[in-house]
């Protein structure tokens, strides 16, 4: 006699396990429990079997019947329907090792024990931020050129066109692992090349491995020339603002007990906030004695009217023997961008927000003056300490996880 949803809904347990049968082979197994299975009894190649289908109420009666008469069709098709299972439950095992996500971390895990701490969290990071949660569960071998291009058009939304380019450099060498370690046939990402909005740079000479960046800071101490000009030298690479915006300071856009410069970025015109480290205030105190009274905070030698030129930096650093194929004022921000990110492991959005770069949110809106205000803060008290730790002779780990000379 087949079974009933009534008969299903009001069956009691017992001290044993009690057995309602169906049809076909199909039965309700009730635990001592009170849990309900339903279960399949049918014989494969001389032997009795059982095939678990469900458990009562997820799986319901009329649900229960469609997996018994799947399994017998398979059975009419010499198809034992628990060597079935099995083999797709391995097929889906092998379809996860193969994902893209479980591949990029085989490929972190291999090559972390020769990279740097520092660059193994960021590149986890990025994969993490921007990739895995869209391609992640792909199996690897399936993922085509269109789908890593949209990838990394929702970075560059951001206004992250170097964060873009660079998660694109990490998923090629995830494929070319897959490929020579059998996961993939090809590379997908040299499909792309000039797809990516291009990453603009002028080339300006700059200082961005962190012992030469050290040497640097303490070249800077030695400087005997005017106060002014070596507070300036020595603020430069604590805030990295564009050389004009620096030499064109002004006392009003100041607030030292804030400590936070407000002011125009020349280059967008936009209202722009650089938060203020300990080491920078220190600075600014002490050259605020001298040229406090006046409009600039660095005026220039022979009139307080106007800012200092805008060669005097480049000009203390050439007297300094600094060459200008190693160091411009323009360079303090690349270094920045480039420790900040390579070393320290600052979010790519943090540092073009302090760059004054225009970054946009999900819906394209830029960011206003005051986006992340607390994590640049922040940002900018550990990038202080950090050059204060390299100026003081800590070991420093290389951008590329080599050891420095």
């Amino acid at each position: 006699m087949a079974l009933s949803d009534l008969a299903i809904r009001t069956a009691k347990p017992g001290a044993k396990p009690i057995r309602l049968s169906d049809s076909g082979g199909l039965y309700l197994e009730v635990a001592p429990s009170g849990g309900k299975l339903w279960r399949l009894k049918y014989r494969f190649g001389g032997k009795e079997k059982r095939l678990a289908l469900g458990k009562y109420p997820d799986v319901g009666l009329k649900e229960a019947r469609e997996r018994r008469d799947e399994a017998r069709k398979l059975l009419a098709n010499e198809v034992d329907p628990g060597e079935n299972r099995k083999q797709q439950k391995a097929a889906r095992a092998e379809r996860a090792a193969n994902s893209f996500e479980a591949v990029a971390r085989e490929w972190i895990a291999r090559n972390t024990p020769t990279w740097a701490a520092t660059h193994t969290s960021k590149i986890v990071r990025r994969l993490e931020m921007y990739v895995f949660p869209w391609l992640g569960g792909r199996p690897i071998a399936e993922i085509t050129a269109p789908e890593l291009l949209a990838m990394a058009r929702r970075i560059e939304g951001k206004g992250a066109i170097e964060t873009a380019h660079r998660a694109m450099q990490n998923c090629g060498q995830i494929f070319r692992y897959a490929v020579a370690t059998g996961r993939a046939e090809r590379d997908p990402t040299g499909d792309l090349r000039g797809a990516l909005q291009p990453v603009t740079s002028k080339h300006m000479a700059a200082v961005t491995e962190p012992h030469k960046v050290a040497e640097l800071l303490r070249t800077f101490d030695t400087y005997q020339g005017t106060l002014t000009v070596r507070c300036a030298l020595q603020l430069a690479p604590l805030v990295f603002v564009r050389p004009g915006e620096l030499r064109q300071a002004k006392w009003k856009d100041i607030d030292l007990d804030a400590a936070e410069w407000r002011y125009i970025a020349s280059k967008k015109g936009n209202a722009h906030i650089v938060p203020l480290a300990l080491q920078a205030v220190a600075i600014l105190r002490e050259v605020q004695a001298l040229t406090g009274g006046g409009l600039y905070v660095f005026p220039s030698a022979r009139t307080s009217e106007r800012p200092m030129s805008d060669n005097a930096i480049l000009a203390a650093m050439r007297r300094l023997g600094i060459a200008k194929d190693e160091m411009s004022g323009h360079g303090f921000r690349a270094m920045a961008r480039t420790i900040l990110d390579e070393v320290l492991g600052f979010r790519p959005d943090l540092i073009e927000h302090q760059l004054a770069h225009a970054v946009r949110d999900p819906n394209g809106r830029a960011y206003n003056r005051t986006a992340h205000l607390s994590d640049r803060r922040k940002m900018m008290q550990s990038w202080a300490d950090y050059l204060d730790e390299l100026k003081a002779g800590a070991e420093v780990i290389p951008i590329h996880g080599h050891t420095a000379a």
